[in-house]
């Protein structure tokens, strides 16, 4: 279409499509591709305002671009569906007039904002299958209208951008969908390497700690202690960058993290508590285990990982029992020892962190413990929330 207008125009459009093209490729800014559009418009053009006009479900349009003398107040500003704007987005075709405020097909929608324009110009802007907008020029009163070959290269210009933004909308798509996938890659690596060595080293330290406790000096406990627990900090707050990194905006093509296989999760958490314990616990898997979501999964590891860890830390016991269990109404967890029960200042401290988890998640937890009966940890979570 271009090649048929005026030369030097055809030729200006020609340059200001492949700019924009260069800065949709290289700047994932929609406001960024939008501003270079309008600029180039009002340079074709030769107008003294421009804006793009996104089209919204009910059919009016809005602001999104502008550029030319006192654009800050017209950001945002919304049109009806009958204004010319609306029409020409709606699927209309270009409207020209040498007085937006005179004529009649295009003065009863003329905001006060617009009021002291004489001139104007809309072409539709998109692809031919999806129209995003509209793209409008404005001259001052008593400039000369709009002609003929001026349209033309607008609306062609338009329809050229509006492509150029699909285009950059897939690529800027494929992009995120991309970096959703490292991310989920980064926070699996965190959660099922980095925690289970931190967890690890924590829970040997205890067992050295408890071990020695009598014949180290009570500063030097003191600090073993401080490092315990400073370990158990870092434990959490990876565990909130993993939540973090999990929990990105939403997007219509964000990718499903992979099922996680939670029985040889729970092996995995049973084999270092055995190391810790010094004696394996056992452990009995039932149903379907393999599928299980990403973020299901998160819960029930993370509530095995701590009950393990208090029957490390506090129990005393020679036997412990981990069942794990998946049907229909969800995923069950059960940890028992015979050992001497959970301090209370535990049970508020640590399990409390189970109790919120299991609520959040929409599942159930509780804990029976005394000096002579050991302790029962149950963790109960629904397979969707």
């Amino acid at each position: 279409m271009i090649a048929l207008m005026e030369p030097t125009l055809a030729a200006r459009a020609l340059s200001a499509a492949t700019e924009i093209t260069a800065t949709a490729l290289s700047d994932d800014d929609p406001d960024a591709v939008l501003g270079s559009v309008v600029r180039h418009a009002v340079e074709l053009a030769d107008a003294d305002l421009g804006l793009v006009m996104v089209r919204s479900d009910d059919g009016s349009v809005t602001v999104e671009a502008a550029h030319g003398e006192s654009t800050a107040d017209l950001l945002g500003l919304a049109l009806p569906a009958e204004s010319a704007a609306g029409r020409v987005a709606g699927g209309g075709e270009p409207v020209v007039t040498d007085d937006v405020t005179r004529d009649t097909r295009t003065s009863r929608f003329v905001p006060r904002e617009l009021s002291s324009y004489g001139p104007f110009a809309a072409a539709p802007f998109g692809t031919p299958g999806r129209i995003l907008g509209v793209l409008t020029v404005y001259r001052s009163p008593g400039r000369r209208p709009f002609s003929a070959s001026t349209v033309e290269v607008l609306t062609a210009f338009a329809g050229q951008a509006g492509v150029v933004l699909a285009l950059a909308e897939g690529a800027n798509a494929r992009h995120r969908v991309t970096l959703y996938q490292e991310r989920e890659r980064i926070a699996r690596e965190l959660h099922d390497v980095i925690v289970q060595r931190l967890y690890a080293a924590g829970m040997r330290l205890e067992r050295v700690r408890r071990r020695m406790r009598k014949r180290f000096a009570h500063a030097d406990a003191a600090r073993l202690a401080e490092a315990i627990e400073q370990l158990d900090q870092t434990i959490e707050e990876i565990r909130g960058t993993v939540r973090d990194l999990r929990s990105p905006e939403p997007e219509p093509r964000q990718p499903e993290p992979a099922a996680t296989d939670l029985a040889e999760s729970a092996r995995a958490e049973v084999r270092i508590a055995g190391e810790l314990l010094g004696y394996p616990p056992t452990l009995e898997l039932s149903g379907e285990l393999a599928d299980i979501p990403p973020e299901r999964a998160d819960h029930v590891r993370a509530a095995l990982r701590e009950a393990l860890s208090n029957v490390v830390r506090h129990s005393g016991a020679s036997e412990t029992r981990v069942t794990l269990h998946r049907d229909a109404a969800g995923i069950r967890l059960r940890v028992r020892d015979n050992g001497c029960g959970v301090p209370r200042d535990v049970a508020k401290r640590g399990l409390r962190h189970l109790a919120e988890r299991a609520e959040a998640a929409g599942g159930t937890f509780t804990v029976n413990s005394s000096p002579s009966m050991g302790t029962l940890v149950a963790f109960d979570l629904p397979l969707r929330q």
